[in-house]
This record gives C-alpha cells, structure tokens and sequence, in this order.
C-alpha cells in the first residue's frame, strides 16, 4: 500500500513539474519581446499548459468533486456512479468468466484429468498433498467441539428413525436381496460352514458330552448300568452323519424340497414384514425404543468420542494410516487415469457437465456478491482505492496532454504564420 502511494505521488510530482515548465516558459516569453521564435515558444507553452490543465481536469474529475459552476455535477464520476458500476461489473464477471460454454470449452482445451494424472504421478506430490491434508484434518479436529457434533449426530439418528418403517424397510431389503434366488446361495454358504462345524472333532466332542448330560438328568438309573461315554460317541456319530449326508445332499440337488420350502418361507416372511399388523406394531414398538433409549445416546456420544481420538492418534503419528491410505489412493487415481483414455474421457465429460450444472448458479451468487460488497465500500474509499491502482498510469494521460499540447501549439503557431510566408513564393 506504502509503495503505491509513493509511486502515485512521484506520477503526480512528475505530471506537475511538466505543467510547471510549461508554465515558467509562457511567463519567460511574456517579458521577452515579440518575434517569430519568442511567439512560437509562447504558442507552445500556452498549448502546453492548456493541454496538461484540461486533462488534470479529467483525471481529477473521475476521482474527486471539481467545485466549477455548472461543471462540478459532471465530476466524481467514480464516487458518484458506484452502484453502476458495481452492478456492471457483477455483469462483466458474470458474462465474461462464467459464461457456460466457456467454461466448458476451458474443460475441453486443458483436458484436466489428464493434467490430475501427471500431477499425481509425480513422485512426491500425493505424499505431500497427503501430508497436508492430514495437517488440515488435524486443526479442524482441535477446532470442533465435541458437544455439538454430539448432539448434530443424536439429532440425525432421531430424525432417520422417525422417517422409517422398520418393518417394511426390512422386508423391501430382504425382497431385493432374494431376488434371483440370490438366498440360496446364502443358504449353500450356511450349509458349508454348517458342514464344516459338523466335521470339527471339538463339536463332536461336545455333542457326545451333551448326551451323556442327557442320559444323567433323564435317565440316571440306566446311565449307571449302560455305557454313557460310548453311547455318547455313538450317537455324536450317528447325529453328525445323519446330518452331514442331508447337508451334502441339499448341496447337491438344486431342486431339493428343503430348498423349495426355504423359498417359501423366505417369501412368507418377507410379505409378513411389509403387510402383517403384527410385525408392523412390533417395528414401530422397536422404533419406538430406540428413539427413547438412553444407553444409543450414550453409545453415539462414546462412539464420536472414540472415533476423534483414534483420529487424533492416527493424525500425530509418523506411520499414520489415514496418511498412506490417500497415498495409496492418489497413486491408483493417477496410474488410472494415466492408463485408461476412456476413463480420462468419462472424469472431463463428468467435470464439463458438473461446470455446466453448477456454473448459472454459481453466476448468479458471484454477481449478487461482487454488487453488493461493492456497493457497500465507502464511496470515498473506492475512488482511492482505484486512483492507487490505476492513478500512476493515469499521471501520464497529464504528462502526454501537455506535450500534445505543446505541439499542436506548435503546429497551429506554424499554419497561422503561412500567411506572412507565402508573398515570399
């Protein structure tokens, strides 16, 4: 601000001293007596200052209030039009930065994925744009309060639970999850890991033990006379085989009759879900629990405690795996994007679409910004402002008129004396 000052006071030092010359020369050629170079000298300087004075006029117009009769209403342009031109130059921005096919054509002409490709592959750009967000992620940690996003996250599980029917919401679930047949496949893998179980010498172990407990409790007179721990491991056997074969064989047969009755059933509950009174009360009674219930406040406020810590210790720590996941993740992103033209092609029309989608909107809040801070500046404090900016450049509109001057002074001097010159041809 200093600088410009100083560089704007030399202009109007500089722009002054002309007009001083010009000045001290038509009072010099007052005292001198007449004669065609002492009148051509005059000519000059009196154009001279004539010049520098008009456009010291018009350069202090647009700034300031010059007190003329009948000409102060045309100064202070700048101070005196400020809602115009905060208003047209809202327009300005508006029209010429954000015009939607510009911008599209930017994305086109720049092609920026390729660009966030070549960023990314560099070698120490993701680690330190990783670094930095990790920084930044830390400083917004130390600036939330806790009590607040507590109570942001009771607020939120409050309001989705009141907006959902349990009951109907898990069976639309449960109806996309089975459709195809996609449960049967869940019941292969839970007739797998059942025959897995099965085969384990731990569950066989077990069952034998809970039919000699059988034998105790039920029938403790034969237990005493018959073998306990053999019939104990027979029966483990029997039970395990017995239900080993019906698993291998419901595996086996697509079209098994326990298959179609787990069809069934899966339909049935699932219409249960959606229409039934009952499950539609007992939804609304969970619903109602959840929402009254001390202990899920207590829970989501322990939770959001747990989670900023291990954020917290994550963040301060030299193998922080926030920070390699990113890392890993801009690497993948940039090799990707480096390899696959057509996903490069996918990200720009989605960015191009994105700009012209949000581009109007976006217009629209910047010209309203520009004119309303604009308009608020102090009317004084803006043609300041811009006289510091531009006021040095403008000195020489001063600095030129009155050399201008000086030689049309010196060119109208020259056609006045042509008259006196051409007898002499």
């Amino acid at each position: 601000m200093i600088d410009k000052q100083q560089d704007l006071a030399k202009s109007k030092n500089l722009a002054l001293l002309f007009l001083g010359v010009a000045s001290a020369v038509f009072v010099v050629t007052l005292l001198l007596p007449g004669g065609f170079w002492p009148d051509l000298v005059k000519a000059v300087s009196e154009a001279a200052m004539v010049g520098a004075l008009a456009d010291w006029f018009a350069v202090h117009a647009l700034f300031r209030r010059v007190p003329i009769p009948l000409l102060s209403r045309h100064t202070a342009i700048i101070p005196r039009n400020k809602d115009k031109i905060a208003d047209n130059l809202a327009l300005f921005v508006k029209d010429k930065f954000f015009d939607v096919e510009s911008i599209a054509g930017l994305i086109r002409k720049h092609d920026p994925a390729k660009l966030l490709s070549t960023w990314l592959s560099g070698p120490d750009n993701t680690e330190n744009f990783g670094r930095h967000l990790l920084r930044e992620a830390a400083r917004i940690l130390d600036f939330i309060e806790d009590a607040p996003v507590q109570r942001f996250m009771t607020r939120a599980l409050h309001v989705a639970l009141e907006k959902i029917d349990l009951s109907q919401s898990a069976g639309m679930i449960l109806d996309q999850l089975t459709k195809d047949g996609r449960h049967q496949a869940l019941l292969d893998e839970a007739l797998l890991q059942c025959a897995g179980l099965l085969a384990n010498p731990d569950t066989q172990e077990m069952i034998a033990g809970e039919i000699v407990v059988w034998l105790k409790q039920d029938h403790p007179l034969k237990e005493k006379i018959l073998p306990s721990e053999w019939i104990g491991r027979q029966g483990a056997d029997i039970a395990v085989n017995a239900v080993s074969h019906l698993i291998a064989e419901i595996s086996g047969d697509k079209e098994h009759a326990l298959r179609a009755r787990f069809d069934v059933f899966t339909q049935r509950f699932i219409e249960q879900l959606k229409e039934d009174p009952e499950f539609l009360a007992k939804g609304e009674q969970i619903k109602a629990y959840l929402l009254n219930d001390p202990t899920l406040y207590l829970y989501l406020k322990n939770l959001w405690g747990s989670l900023r810590t291990w954020l917290k210790e994550d963040l301060a720590s030299s193998d922080s795996l926030l920070h390699r996941n990113m890392v890993a993740a801009g690497h993948w992103l940039g090799k990707t994007l480096a390899d696959d033209p057509a996903f490069r092609q996918s990200v720009n029309q989605h960015l191009e679409q994105a700009a012209k989608n949000m581009a109007p909107d976006f217009a629209d809040f910047l010209t309203r910004h520009i004119s309303d801070t604009v308009k608020n500046w102090d009317s004084r404090e803006m043609a300041r402002q811009i006289e510091l900016n531009i006021g040095k450049d403008l000195q020489w509109i001063r600095i030129n008129g009155t050399i201008v001057g000086g030689l049309i002074g010196l060119l109208l001097y020259l056609i006045s004396q042509l008259r006196q010159w051409l007898p002499h041809f």
